[in-house]
């Protein structure tokens, strides 16, 4: 194992984040001064997002979103399993951010998002789940592209979190940095919920889009594209709604205010070094084909595995050395998407410790068959922190 050569000391009390919190929102001025004070810990590496909210919102169309394609498989994303297996140890002890406190309060899903579909993932759960609303999919364009051309309409997946001011969704770092030109990208807004089942453009997006406003990473995947720390906190402004409107023959799309994300979804909680072995739920929107060209999903929908995860082998060719892995099957596409641990389908609700970052063939045999994170541990937790305190409009 190579020896890190950075390490953060974990603050071992409070840090705990009121879910849900009632609290005064400062004004522009106040929160400005605030946001020029908050110096980014560390290694956390903060960046503003490099298009106004307005712009971003005004990009994607309801066309361009249905339009977008996974990018994880265009990075290759992926590896078969070999040698020995890695590390993933607590580097502090266990810690906790809470979530939703008032449980039941989030308005009921519409019945085609309460069916929730599992990935196969060859787990021994059957039970309904009733799905997160909380996951949804993020969309960007590729940095230094033409925006215009369609190829450069990609997306992950991603979950609202817990913060001070409800406005963080976690994914994974490749979702929001570019390993291959190593630059942020742009036009990037995230759709809770999303769901592309039908023809009504309602259903997909139901609770609203939101556009980032900034991004916080861990310095080791911006600078060495280090798995390890593949993942992101990003804060995202008020979202709006989009509303078909006929002109003429024509359907033209009205944006109205939606207000803030964590209001409208609530937030998981996030919880950092716990035992590597723990039983977890992965959620996420897969579309890409399998290693032998089979291609089950289709990324209109969220899917789900369920499994206990542990210790992977590591992989030089990400850098990998801390991640743990969970049997399923979910392919490009999920990348971003949250691991809960304690969720409970009652209240839609759990705990974040894990971001879909890597799809395993671990037997060789052309299909994948299971998904990794990096280990949450006191370094996410500093990026987390870094997010969860962070104002926006």
């Amino acid at each position: 194992m190579i020896p890190r050569t950075r390490r953060l000391a974990v603050p071992l009390t409070g840090a705990l984040l009121a879910a849900g919190a009632a609290g005064a929102i400062p004004s522009a001025s106040w929160a400005a001064a605030v946001a020029a004070a908050q110096a980014a810990p560390g290694d956390v590496t903060a960046k503003a997002a490099s298009q106004a909210p307005e712009k971003a919102a005004a990009f994607w169309s309801p066309q361009r979103l249905r339009a977008a394609t996974d990018y994880t498989e265009e990075l290759g994303n992926s590896v078969k399993g070999f040698g020995r297996t890695g590390a993933a140890v607590p580097d502090g002890k266990a810690g906790t951010a809470v979530r939703d406190g008032k449980a039941g309060t989030i308005p009921p899903a519409s019945a085609d998002q309460s069916r929730a579909g599992k990935s196969g993932s060859g787990g021994t759960i059957s039970k309904r789940v009733n799905l997160p609303r909380t996951v949804g999919r993020v969309f960007f364009t590729l940095p230094g592209r033409n925006p215009l051309d369609p190829a450069s309409w990609k997306y992950c997946s991603g979950t609202s979190v817990q913060g001070a001011y409800r406005n963080v969704v976690a994914t994974a770092g490749h979702c929001v940095f570019d390993p291959v030109s190593e630059r942020f990208y742009d036009n990037w807004v995230f759709v809770p919920s999303y769901w592309d089942g039908d023809q009504a453009w309602e259903g997909k997006a139901p609770y609203g889009i939101y556009p980032a406003k900034w991004f916080q990473t861990h310095d080791d995947f911006v600078v060495r594209a280090d798995y390890d720390y593949d993942y992101a906190f990003v804060n995202v402004s008020s979202g709006f709604r989009l509303a078909p409107k006929k002109e003429g023959g024509v359907t033209r799309y009205v944006r109205t205010p939606a207000g803030r994300l964590g209001d409208n979804v609530g937030g998981q909680g996030f919880t950092w070094n716990r035992s590597p072995k723990v039983t977890v739920f992965a959620f996420g929107y897969p579309a890409g084909p399998h290693p032998d060209g089979d291609r089950p999903f289709t990324g209109r929908t969220m899917k789900w595995c369920y499994g206990r995860s542990a210790p992977t082998p590591a992989v030089p060719k990400h850098d990998i050395q801390e991640h743990l892995g969970i049997k399923c099957a979910m392919t490009s596409g999920a990348s971003g998407g949250p691991w809960l641990t304690g969720y409970q389908s009652a209240t839609r609700t759990g705990y974040l410790n894990g971001i879909s970052s890597v799809a395993w063939d671990s037997d060789g045999n052309d299909r994948y068959d299971r998904i990794s994170s990096p280990y949450f541990n006191g370094e996410t937790y500093e990026v987390y922190k870094a997010a969860a305190n962070r104002w926006t409009q």
